[in-house]
């Protein structure tokens, strides 16, 4: 087994890692290692190839504020122009020399003594450890698939396939499918897989709210002003930026002022909808916003066809042939499509990281819920930065915003940490405990609380912890520089010293 020493090493090499990467190399930091289990650049942008797949945030605020790309096709982005366009950046930074490609994090571990996070890795089948002094966590909440509890998925004879690991080679041309889910993959992909299906039945746990898809190719002249004209296409995200804002005073302060939303969404059922009963089943009984909002154009035409079935009856479990709902109804199909989501608050990944008193990640969220600090920092892991961490999640607007604010954070943290010569800085529990007791008090009159609504915004102690309260620019505000008097921190200590002030988490803390 080979060692390799690094200064920070960043796990994930979707939006967040590729621009942890780029931030560090524009501020003089070279020492540093890229590790994920994918083939290239992109994350859940690569991993995501399901028919339809697309961005529903505009494309001019899904794009580093960085990194401009005049060249987006469309106002809104599909798949494969994010992921190239993820690419490019990559390229044009050159950080792809710093990247392992292929490598498998299967544990990160702080040993206290060294001062270091010792990480277990696997790359082309050999096993190797990589050692630095901080880590990046930027695996983002969407990479593990989640799998319904549902009976029975091992007796299925037919094919199974998840909407995160799609397998483009299978022709679903003629074939009986059963789509469980309709989440926000779901709707992208139903439209088209209806197309070529003979049959397809399609199981609806809860109806979403859906706004029409404002989806237009740029013209020509655009394009020529997104080139030529400066400052053109910064104030284009800005107007898009300012005018998504504006629904953030809903979600979190006001949700009665979402009803013009609540009322598009039902025009939107109205335009494709005729048959009383499938209205019902589509319409949804909460309140708008409580969950995601989604985006589409073709979901309820799809839902309309001939061909295709709504199955609103839970359940019950997977035969070898096909689908049997708890009223006893049985469907064969030849091929079952889960669009289901990921694991985001129960994420295999925090099983992985262990911390100072040798519990993982996984382990502590579990005894006091999903938290952290400014969703970057999570007590009793030292010299751990999360991306895209607790609290940091939105229901309006662009992550790729709320990515680069926690950017701003870790290259003031990097840099006091250089400047001061700290070895070790964990965020201390009772800042980190009264930072989400702020965040819980500021969702109390939310609609993600009020609406009605069960959703994977919640932990298993029904906090919303993965949400962000309110305005983004708030957020931007409060990562714009690191705090070191929230920290426990030691500077220039020997590898075997601890810090006479360092606070201990409690063995048990109620949420």
């Amino acid at each position: 087994m080979t060692m390799n020493d690094v200064q920070i090493a960043i796990v994930g090499a979707g939006f967040s890692g590729l621009g942890a990467a780029i931030k560090l190399k524009q501020n003089g930091v070279d020492d540093f290692v890229i590790l994920d289990r994918g083939a290239d650049f992109g994350g859940t942008w690569r991993d995501n190839t399901y028919p339809g797949a697309a961005c529903d945030v505009p494309s001019q605020l899904y794009s580093y504020s960085f990194a401009h790309n005049p060249r987006w096709s469309r106002s809104y982005s599909h798949q494969p122009e994010i992921h190239r366009y993820i690419n490019d950046v990559a390229d044009e930074h050159g950080v792809r020399a710093h990247t392992r490609f292929g490598t498998e994090v299967e544990r990160a571990e702080w040993h206290d003594d060294q001062r270091r996070w010792i990480l277990d890795v696997v790359r082309d089948g050999r096993h190797e450890q990589v050692r630095a002094e901080i880590m990046v966590g930027a695996v983002g909440p969407l990479c593990e698939p989640n799998l319904p509890d549902i009976d029975g998925f091992d007796d299925f004879g037919g094919k199974i396939v998840h909407s995160a690991r799609w397998d483009n080679d299978y022709d679903f041309t003629g074939k009986r499918v059963a789509v469980i889910g309709t989440g926000a993959s779901a709707i992208q992909l139903v439209p088209e897989v209806a197309k070529a299906a003979a049959r397809l039945d399609v199981y609806q746990r809860t109806a979403p709210w859906i706004v029409p898809r404002t989806e237009r190719p740029y013209t020509p002249a655009e394009h020529w002003a997104f080139e030529n004209v400066p400052g053109f296409q910064t104030a284009m995200r800005g107007v898009v930026y300012a005018a998504n804002e504006i629904t953030a005073f809903g979600l979190t302060y006001s949700p009665k002022s979402l009803k013009p939303v609540e009322l598009i969404c039902r025009a939107n059922i109205a335009r494709s909808i005729r048959d009383r009963e499938l209205k019902r089943k589509v319409t949804p009984t909460f309140q708008v916003g409580c969950k995601r909002i989604l985006r589409s154009n073709d979901w309820y035409p799809a839902i309309a066809r001939s061909n295709v079935a709504l199955v609103t009856d839970p359940i019950a479990g997977i035969t070898e042939t096909g689908i049997v709902t708890q009223d006893g109804t049985a469907r064969d199909v030849d091929v079952i499509v889960v669009a289901t989501g990921f694991h985001v608050t129960d994420s295999p990944v925090f099983d992985k990281i262990v911390g100072t008193d040798g519990r993982s990640l996984a382990g502590v969220w579990e005894e006091i819920g999903m938290q952290g600090y400014k969703g970057s920092f999570v007590n009793g892991f030292p010299n751990m930065m999360l991306m895209i961490g607790p609290s940091t999640g939105l229901g309006h607007t662009s992550m790729v915003y709320m990515i680069e604010s926690q950017l701003n954070y870790l290259v003031d943290y990097i840099t006091t940490v250089r400047a001061q010569g700290i070895t070790r800085a964990d965020v201390k529990f009772d800042a980190q405990r009264a930072y989400n007791a702020e965040i819980q008090h500021s969702l109390r009159n939310s609609v993600w609380v009020n609406g009605g609504c069960a959703s994977w915004y919640k932990d298993h102690h029904g906090n919303i912890t993965t949400l962000w309260p309110g305005f983004t620019f708030n957020f931007r505000r409060i990562t714009k520089h690191f705090d070191i008097a929230a920290y426990d921190v030691e500077r220039g200590a020997s590898a075997s010293a601890t810090s006479a002030t360092t606070e201990k988490r409690p063995a048990s803390v109620t949420a």
